[in-house]
């Protein structure tokens, strides 16, 4: 089993055209993804990846003619917030927004607006989800992965591809990988991820990469203390940032004495999650907790 993508995902593209949104879905079409269409206004009618995906310049009429139940954007930043909205209102449940640099007040619009819908936005700026041997819908290495039963969810995409390599060649597969962005405003929260892993009955364990920054780890910890009896490994990076100084992602500043690697790491050991020192740590501590 999996959760957000599967062998059932059928993905629609927008800005599939574009040198990224081209690089990439090729690269999901070689994973094993369904990509059943491409939207690109002023394209519609011609085909790509050596026709072998049809291109539309709505994503409505995409998905009456394709079936197409989840998107991934690679559109450039200004117009990133409509195509969101455009796949909402097209129906689609699932979107994952690969695109960097979506201005905050643009995204709290987006938000406020997905949640009326009731889509499922991953993102923005994030490299998207992973589920080995089914499906991959973003930017997430194919090869890195290993079939398995470790959930994985993480605020950054660079440690998510680390950590994943290192499990993989410790033997510890993975069920869904899943990347949800380290802007101020995402579509989807740590909490979010880590209930649907604790629903669901294939993941046997859990692996939480966050960043300084925020309060989203210590409130996902206060989740976990309550609700999650699956094992779990977590990494919390930025321990050296200086306070006051932003460290990579928007949402990784550290203001007020809030948001701090050592407080993070201390609530999430009280919830009973085993914190490493490095990435490469990981599948050690997730062997300590019994993982096979």
């Amino acid at each position: 089993m999996s959760i957000l993508v599967g062998r059932e995902t059928r993905l629609l593209v927008q800005g599939i055209t574009g040198r990224e949104g081209e690089f990439h879905s090729r690269a999901m079409l070689d994973f094993g993804t369904q990509i059943v269409a491409g939207v690109t206004p002023g394209k519609g009618g011609q085909s790509t990846l050596d026709g072998r995906v049809r291109v539309y310049d709505t994503v409505a009429e995409a998905v009456a003619e394709s079936g197409a139940n989840a998107a991934c954007i690679f559109v450039p930043a200004p117009f990133a917030p409509d195509a969101i909205l455009e796949s909402a209102d097209a129906g689609l449940p699932l979107i994952v927004c690969i695109t960097e640099g979506v201005p905050a007040l643009d995204m709290l619009r987006v938000y406020h607006a997905l949640k009326a819908r009731g889509a499922r936005l991953i993102g923005p700026n994030c490299p998207g989800a992973t589920t080995p041997g089914q499906a991959k819908v973003g930017i997430i290495p194919g090869p890195i992965h290993r079939t398995g039963s470790v959930g994985l969810v993480s605020r950054s995409g660079t440690l998510t591809y680390e950590v994943v390599q290192a499990m993989t060649d410790a033997g510890i597969g993975q069920s869904t990988c899943v990347g949800i962005g380290g802007d101020p405003i995402v579509g989807t929260s740590f909490i979010d991820v880590l209930d649907m892993f604790n629903r669901d009955p294939e993941t046997e364990a859990i692996v939480m990469i966050g960043e300084i920054g925020g309060e989203d780890e210590e409130r996902a910890a206060t989740f976990v203390a309550a609700e999650v009896r699956k094992p779990m490994a977590a990494f919390i990076a930025g321990r050296t940032a200086p306070p006051g100084r932003r460290m990579g992602h928007a949402g990784a500043i550290i203001s007020g004495g809030a948001g701090t690697a050592e407080s993070k790491r201390t609530a999430l050991e009280a919830a009973g999650i085993r914190v490493a020192d490095s990435p490469s740590h990981i599948p050690a501590l997730l062997r300590d907790a019994g993982v096979r």
